[in-house]
């Protein structure tokens, strides 16, 4: 048996989805902007799609612009922003220390632009407090971006009560919801974002498929130029079979919100608790309540959470040690840091991220299997330090 938990990381597409992904490759060939009849054929499969991702988020399809990714999503929405408002002389850019690289990125791009960026910190459990942020808007904050939900520890931020205080100063507010879309009812019009961004692999979708929804009548500077493709926001010919994709992983993710999430959420209890019963000297992190429903990051204290992560992958278990976009980096997690949780905490952290295909079965198998090798972990870990005895 292999078991993935790494769902924030990406999804396995769903069976229809693959099956429409597939026709779209073999069917839907045609350039959407021809006026042919393959183009307009084309052009009705992009319009459902759009359709199917507006209704996830309670938008108007008039308002949803396709990028290639979540990624291309917070650069648009964090450049086109700030670039638009250049003229107006508001330079200032605010967002949490606990953001995706993919903002917390492009900020620093733009820091060495000339924008000036603040990055808030948040409080033990990842939650940014409202009135942080209302002590570091001034008149210049052109954009503020907090993300809706965390995609290490799940926990999901005030995002209407930031965005009202940002609006109260002119700010535009934009919220990543890559982690929160198709999991969580998400419904732009409740939180009172300007942008809010999106991509369809983290619920089943395909890669190479993400959105930003933009708020009717926002002015926002295009950084792909070229072509007129939507609406003159982002140039370049659509990728039809895989926003196909989206529309029908967004399609399944609506239908399913009210059934799925509860489920994940009696799953991921489940191992969590199973966990800490099982386990001595571990502890979740982050919010236990404000939260996702597929998402629990825990810490086994005196273990490298790499060593344990290769250990769970050999028994068949994929699971996470934070972001995927961060991997490679021998650097504790700056989100667990800037819940400040000291270093050693940081670096022997699990991400574990359910998912539609997750059962209870597998749960059981990873609490069968995870006691022993922290156990066997640790034991090594105390060979390694005890003291060479004289000969």
């Amino acid at each position: 048996m292999r078991i993935y938990l790494d769902h924030n990381a990406t999804t396995p597409l769903l069976d229809p989805v693959l099956d429409a992904v597939t026709k779209a490759l073999a069917g839907e060939f045609g350039n959407a902007s021809s006026v042919h009849t393959f183009g307009q054929r084309a052009r009705v499969a992009l319009d459902t799609a759009r359709g199917a991702v507006a209704a996830l988020i309670g938008a108007d399809p008039a308002e949803v612009v396709f990028t290639g990714s979540g990624t291309e999503a917070d650069n648009l929405a964090l450049r086109g922003a700030a670039e638009a408002l250049d003229a107006t002389g508001r330079r200032h850019l605010v967002t949490s220390a606990i953001e995706h690289e993919a903002v917390l990125q492009t900020c620093r791009a733009l820091e060495r632009r000339g924008w000036r960026v603040t990055r808030l910190p948040v409080d033990g459990r990842g939650i940014l407090d409202p009135a942080t942020l209302e002590a570091h808007l001034t008149d210049d904050t052109a954009v503020v971006s907090v993300m809706h939900a965390n995609n290490e520890i799940g926990t999901i931020q005030p995002v209407a009560a930031l965005a009202a205080l940002a609006h109260a100063r002119g700010a535009l507010f934009h919220t990543d919801a890559v982690q929160s879309a198709g999991k969580i009812p998400v419904d732009v019009r409740a939180l009172g974002v300007d942008l809010l961004s999106l991509t369809a692999h983290k619920f089943h979708g395909p890669k190479g498929a993400g959105a930003l929804w933009i708020r009717r009548a926002l002015r926002l500077s295009a950084q792909m130029t070229g072509g007129r493709q939507e609406r003159n926001r982002r140039a370049g010919t659509e990728n039809v079979p895989a926003l196909v994709g989206f529309g029908v992983a967004a399609q399944i993710a609506a239908a399913r919100l009210d059934t799925e999430g509860p489920r994940q959420a009696a799953l991921r209890d489940r191992l969590e608790q199973g966990i800490l019963a099982r386990v001595a000297d571990t502890a979740v992190n982050g919010d236990r309540t404000a939260r996702v429903p597929n998402t629990s990051n825990i810490s086994f204290a005196g273990v490298e959470a790499e060593a344990l992560l290769i250990a769970l992958d050999l028994e068949g278990i994929a699971v996470s040690t934070g972001s995927a976009c961060s991997s490679g980096t021998l650097e504790p997690s700056h989100v667990l840091r800037a819940m400040g949780l000291p270093a050693h905490r940081a670096q022997d952290s699990l991400r574990f991220s359910l998912g539609a295909g997750t059962t209870g079965a597998e749960i059981d198998r990873v609490l069968e299997v995870l006691p022993r090798l922290v156990e066997r972990l640790r034991g090594l870990a105390r060979h390694a330090t005890r003291p060479a005895t004289k000969t």
